[in-house]
């Protein structure tokens, strides 16, 4: 982990908070007084940012890398519940939970930067500038209204169709030559299935020539057959 002094760092928190869709509703002044008790902190790959229920002190900004953000079942197998890339803010939430503390464990995919804003300026930057509480709440509200789209999709949706859903996503982002965000035990817990089942249904595409790979690293060769193979997740609104 890696402190960054005054000396050495990079433009100020104000620039990045000013292009945020939440914090930028802040007046100038507000702005930048959040920005002060801001602190940068460099992580390298697999450094744990948080532990669940430690005390919730700061909400975090991924300058860049990736933070996942994971829980554990009664077996110690983890389960990552979601995967924050650059540019988003993360566990803002647990600045207004009344226990205080941290819901889950986060850890940083691979080198990545954060900002930490204090939980005290954050509710103090709320209570003086109600147009900020109301963008964190819009926030959170689609936010959980997005996760309840997914268990229900979840549940409706079998193993095949929730790895076609995915990798069709992601081919959306980065084309039909991918790298998996993560590793496949992880991918399989997130999509809830088995891992040898995920690998199963990647032999047997392979096999039918839909895809090619390994790991993290696939080529899509047919990804119309594979969103047909898609169980439909899209809502009117």
């Amino acid at each position: 982990m890696t402190f960054i002094n005054d000396a050495c760092a990079p433009p100020p928190a104000t620039r990045w908070m000013a292009a945020h869709p939440v914090l930028g509703v802040l007046p100038p002044g507000a702005l930048e007084a959040l920005a002060q008790v801001a602190t940068r902190r460099e992580h390298g790959d697999g450094d744990t940012l948080f532990f669940e229920g430690d005390e919730a002190r700061h909400c975090l900004f991924v300058e860049w890398g990736a933070v996942e953000v994971l829980r554990y079942d009664a077996a110690g197998e983890e389960r990552m519940l979601h995967r924050f890339e650059a540019g988003r803010l993360l566990a803002e939430a647990a600045m207004f939970m009344p226990h205080g503390l941290y819901p889950m464990t986060a850890r940083a995919s691979g080198p990545t930067a954060v900002w930490r804003i204090p939980r005290a300026a954050l509710r103090t930057a709320c209570e003086r500038h109600p147009p900020l509480a109301l963008r964190l709440l819009e926030s959170l509200s689609l936010r959980l209204y997005q996760r309840v789209n997914e268990v229900d999709w979840l549940t409706r949706s079998n193993a095949q169709q929730r790895l076609a859903a995915y990798l069709v996503a992601q081919s959306g982002r980065q084309g039909a030559q991918l790298e998996l965000p993560t590793s496949q035990r992880h991918l399989a817990a997130h999509l809830g299935i088995r891992a040898e089942t995920l690998n199963r249904i990647l032999s047997d595409w392979q096999a039918q020539g839909w895809v090619r790979g390994g790991r993290r690293r696939w080529h899509l060769l047919d990804v119309e057959h594979l969103r047909g193979l898609a169980a439909p997740g899209d809502r009117a609104f």
